[in-house]
């Protein structure tokens, strides 16, 4: 049988904005790997009347109805009621659910109350899922070819009980006949039409797996869909595909999945054991932060200066005036001796620096968009990036952040 699931999320506080609804979208990843089709969300309030008309709205369009939250020990937890009288059957306590509810409660120091008892209850019939991490259990029910499955609302709660109950339950069925899998290659320093024009064949003639073009913050990304009967014979899929793709364009490619530049330096600074100061101009900290918001940061930066005047370019960071003032702060010179002298006082093995015109206006007869990056490392020499970016004052500061992960990243991966 072939699977149309739809989502329903009970509860008011997400039509209020209250909370977000991370139920539906951990759901929808973890059906699509399993090859079901999720072709509807919906939200809707703790209200037995609208939830009816939800109920029966899904049941003319679904045949796999996934419903979250509703199924606690307050008056207004009526997911399980509502749901029991559209299907003209009964609730009856589940003795093991009970057991643990109060057991719980005895080992907590607490007195059980009366309304608690209520989340024991289950559809008649269903096959129940033990909750192992709070008190109400979920279940699944089947009736007149739809599939209607209850899960408590508190992400802590539902997600190990959908990977430990549900997922095995599905399987066990016999209806995921397919897995699904996916994989994000990530990539930067191409624009997102180039690398379509590069990958122009592979794109156009697509099946299996599916190919999408993701771009956003500078970089672009593809995510490649692979189905298949098992994970091992997709991931071969995969990675039959990825080969491919990277002999075209794997210069450009830094990592997979949900990683970003910054966290991908910072695996490779603390394997190597190297650690990173910078000085930033146009930046203005930026590089820093980037840095810093990774857990760990403090084994592999040292530290950095924001040298945004000349002044502290020269005072600081021993800038020679006859630099700045014959060559600039805006040149390959500057980004030069800022790389090494901030790698040498910060006692860092590498240093990276920053300077250029992000605008709106041109700076030393630069124009706006001119950036120098440069890299130095200990025992090696000075490497310059010289950069002509486009855009917002925004958006050169921070691609210039980014082009410095990227280069690093280069820098590192060749000394593997």
């Amino acid at each position: 049988m072939s699977l149309n699931a739809e989502i329903i999320s009970v509860g008011s506080e997400l039509l209020l904005g209250q909370i977000c609804n991370t139920n539906a979208q951990f759901l929808s990843k973890e059906l699509a790997m399993l090859g079901v089709n999720v072709y509807h969300h919906t939200a809707v309030g703790d209200n037995p009347t609208r939830m009816k008309t939800i109920f029966e709205q899904a049941s003319d369009r679904s045949n796999l109805i996934i419903c979250t939250g509703g199924l606690g020990p307050t008056q207004d937890d009526v997911t399980k009621e509502t749901l029991a009288q559209i299907l003209n059957t009964e609730l009856t306590t589940n003795e093991v659910a009970l057991h643990n509810i109060t057991t719980f409660f005895k080992r907590a120091n607490r007195i059980m109350t009366e309304n608690n008892r209520k989340q024991a209850l289950v559809i008649e019939g269903s096959h129940v899922f033990a909750n192992n991490h709070g008190m109400a259990p979920g279940m699944a029910y089947k009736h007149n070819d739809k599939l209607y499955i209850l899960l408590p609302g508190p992400p802590k709660e539902l997600q190990p009980m959908f990977l430990d109950e549900v997922k095995p339950y599905l399987q066990k069925q016999g209806i995921i006949s397919h897995f699904i899998l996916s994989r994000v290659l990530r990539f930067y320093g191409i624009g997102e039409s180039q690398l379509e024009t590069d990958l122009h064949d592979i794109i156009e003639n697509q099946n299996n797996p599916s190919i999408a073009t993701l771009a956003s913050s500078g970089e672009v990304a593809l995510r490649l869909t692979a189905k298949a009967e098992t994970e091992q014979e997709a991931n071969r899929i995969l990675d039959q595909k990825e080969k491919i793709i990277l002999e075209r364009t794997g210069k450009y490619f830094y990592g997979y999945d949900a990683t970003s530049l910054p966290l991908e330096v910072s695996k490779l600074l603390e394997q190597n054991n190297l650690q990173l100061a910078c000085a930033e101009s146009l930046t203005g900290g930026l590089f820093s932060q980037l840095l810093t918001q990774i857990s760990g940061a403090g084994s592999i930066f040292n530290g950095g200066i924001i040298s945004y005047t000349n002044e502290v370019k020269e005072q600081v960071l021993h800038i020679p005036r006859e630099i700045l003032t014959s060559e600039g702060a805006i040149s390959s010179i500057c980004a030069e001796k800022m790389a090494e002298h901030v790698r040498e006082i910060m006692d860092a093995d590498i240093g990276i620096s920053f300077t250029g015109v992000a605008g709106p206006s041109k700076s030393e007869d630069k124009e706006v968009g001119t950036v120098f990056i440069g890299i130095s490392i200990k025992d090696q020499e000075t490497v310059i990036y010289p950069l002509n970016l486009i855009g917002s004052r925004d958006s050169i500061r921070k691609n210039t952040a980014n082009y410095g992960f990227y280069y690093l990243l280069k820098h590192l991966k060749k000394g593997e």
